[in-house]
């Protein structure tokens, strides 16, 4: 292990041990360092840094900055170390704080994706991120939490997941309809036959025998995307596999609107579903469809008529 790649350890652990999860940094650090190396550097240059930054080629600037912000964080810890270490000034590839808009998929989009992943050689591979895509669209799951997931973790016996340390640190369980039970029943028995003797606990596997890279996940999604014909609806509203949990949560909430449930005393139920750590994290869906916003302004109208 290289100096650097020491140095990027260090930084890793003193920083989670004061509560930061890191998983982006934790991910994007080590191919920095991998990027320096390449060009012969044992130390952190602003040139080389904004090289690595913009990348891919064709990423969108928000991108970008936000890779440099990473690499700024840990070179102005590095400096305090090694005073030949550049921090990259804020004004290159500033972040500016846009929130992409969800890209909501319809199930004849989400169909499209799984016979997608079907084209695939590796019926291994195909299986994989057919059977993904559909757990993620009816669970509303995150992708990392799929990835996480070991065999222990899906019971079927009880029909659940265990879902276990969170984005915010905390473990729940996730019922699954008996359809989807099936399907994971029937990806578990292809996963086995091609990997008897796997490498890993993971209830998902790679070709190789791995747990999914989620890197990996989002440049095969990209693939699938493009296969299906699924395109981008704006240059905020792209296909992204994370939209996959906004759907999830708006065809819930439609649902319960058009079934006349009371949303408001299930919303905590839902937020605890998703993970999230308060009602307030999930209210921020209901904007995510203008459909979904009529519902909610149908809705506050009746109530202020039956109020008057």
């Amino acid at each position: 292990m290289s100096m650097l790649s020491e140095k990027v350890e260090e930084y890793l652990a003193l920083r989670r041990t004061l509560g930061f999860k890191l998983d982006r940094t934790g991910r994007l650090l080590p191919d920095f360092v991998a990027h320096l190396e390449r060009h012969g550097s044992s130390v952190i240059t602003t040139e080389l840094a904004l090289a690595w930054a913009k990348q891919p080629p064709d990423g969108h600037p928000s991108w970008w900055g936000t890779r440099l912000s990473v690499v700024r964080v840990f070179a102005r810890h590095l400096q305090a170390i090694d005073t030949r270490t550049e921090v990259p000034s804020r004004e290159l590839l500033p972040v500016r704080s846009r929130r992409a808009t969800p890209y909501l998929y319809s199930e004849q989009d989400v169909a499209q994706l799984m016979s997608a992943a079907h084209t695939y050689r590796s019926p291994l591979k195909a299986h994989t991120y057919a059977t993904l895509i559909g757990l993620l669209f009816v669970t509303g799951m995150r992708i990392g939490e799929t990835i996480r997931l070991d065999r222990r973790d899906v019971d079927f016996t009880d029909g659940v997941v265990l879902v276990r340390n969170t984005k915010f640190g905390k473990s729940r369980e996730v019922p699954l309809h008996d359809k989807t039970l099936e399907a994971l029943r029937a990806y578990a028995g292809l996963r086995d036959r091609h990997w008897p003797k796997p490498k890993t606990p993971s209830f998902f596997l790679s070709t190789t025998g791995t747990r999914l890279i989620y890197n990996n996940v989002h440049f095969s999604f990209a693939e699938m995307a493009r296969t299906a014909g699924i395109k981008r609806r704006s240059e905020r509203c792209r296909p992204r596999i994370h939209d996959l949990r906004h759907t999830f949560v708006v065809r819930t909430l439609l649902g319960w609107y058009r079934a006349g449930v009371d949303v408001e005393a299930n919303l905590p139920r839902l937020s605890t579903y998703l993970g999230h750590v308060a009602p307030s994290c999930t209210y921020w869906y209901l904007s995510a469809a203008p459909e979904l916003l009529q519902l909610v302004a149908a809705r506050l109208e009746t109530a202020r008529g039956e109020g008057a």
